[in-house]
């Protein structure tokens, strides 16, 4: 009968340090990467600057009715906090994709749509 005796361990303990070529031996010596959490933004900030341009409009309702540069930092902008001011961008893309305003070329002045005179009454 033959005996099987194991391999001999190679010794990298006496201060020669394992081999590292890149592609080693067993890839359990790698880590995993984990893929990055998706972080949701929190919903409420963006609803409440929505909340602050319709507000605005309450109170000037007409068809057409233009919220000047002033008009946005006097009634919206001073009034963000931090979260809220970054989903400022966001709160008015919305609200131009559901048409309820128009942005002018300016990226300030925002306008009135008949859509957005109807939901505000």
């Amino acid at each position: 009968m033959k005996s099987t005796k194991p391999a001999p361990k190679k010794n990298y303990g006496n201060g020669a340090r394992a081999p590292r070529n890149g592609a080693r031996a067993t890839p359990h010596f790698e880590k995993r990467k984990t893929p990055p959490k998706k972080v949701e933004k929190e919903t409420a900030p963006k609803n409440e600057v929505k909340e602050m341009f319709m507000s605005w409009f309450r109170r000037n309702n007409q068809v057409g009715q233009v919220m000047t540069k002033q008009d946005v930092v006097r009634e919206i902008i001073k009034n963000l906090d931090a979260k809220q001011n970054d989903a400022l961008e966001e709160a008015m893309s919305e609200l131009v994709k559901s048409g309820f305003m128009l942005v002018q070329e300016d990226g300030v002045t925002l306008v009135l749509t008949q859509l957005g005179s109807e939901f505000v009454k």
